[in-house]
């Protein structure tokens, strides 16, 4: 389970072919602010995404968001692993065992930064990194208060302005990569598919297991 260890805790040529559609260079990268706002304009997310692991393998699958604080990961075969946050727990469900699923704080996770109710990249030390690269603008991210807990790379393409990837790199330097294809922002996604308990008794998995 060290893939999503990464993850949490598509190829950057894709992005960069997505990104080379007309899209002029800017003469600045996209300002913290307007990030910021685009982030917590975000009520739900439907996306395919790839994902690229530490050790070079490719996964891919859907990825669902409903802010904040849920996000839910369905690996597509022969991968098959679920990996799910209530908003408060992240948990993963690996298909090849039927105990319980590991579980982490989502508030140790970089992904936090992102599924917050209120996103703030101009908070102080959250930004480590602002910059723009061609027609994206890269920002990178980490808890302030515990930079340990790893960073969030996320790229920005603009007009209008869209996340397009993010790169997590955990506690020990493992970075993995996951690219968004075309989502569908807004709509109502069922709150079940958050929900861990849930996920454990379809699954015949108790607590105590």
């Amino acid at each position: 389970m060290s893939m999503f260890r990464s993850l949490i805790l598509a190829p950057v040529a894709a992005l960069a072919a997505a990104a080379a559609l007309a899209l002029p260079a800017l003469a600045a990268p996209i300002p913290l602010a307007e990030l910021s706002r685009y982030l917590n304009g975000i009520d739900t997310l439907q996306a395919a995404f790839t994902q690229i692991n530490p050790d070079g393998t490719i996964a891919t699958g859907t990825i669902r968001i409903d802010r904040p604080g849920r996000v839910r990961f369905e690996y597509a075969p022969p991968d098959k692993t679920l990996v799910l946050s209530d908003g408060q727990q992240v948990a993963i469900f690996d298909p090849k065992s039927n105990q319980p699923p590991e579980q982490y704080p989502l508030r140790r996770t970089p992904l936090n930064l992102i599924l917050g109710s209120n996103v703030d990249l101009g908070a102080a030390k959250m930004v480590v990194g602002h910059r723009e690269e061609g027609p994206a603008t890269h920002v990178i991210a980490q808890d302030p208060e515990h930079p340990e807990y790893g960073t969030i790379e996320m790229v920005f393409t603009p007009a209008p302005v869209e996340l397009r990837q993010w790169i997590i790199t955990d506690d020990a330097g493992g970075r993995t990569t996951l690219v968004l294809g075309e989502g569908r922002r807004g709509g109502g996604i069922d709150r079940n598919l958050f929900n861990i308990a849930r996920e454990m008794e379809l699954r015949g998995m108790t607590a105590g297991r």
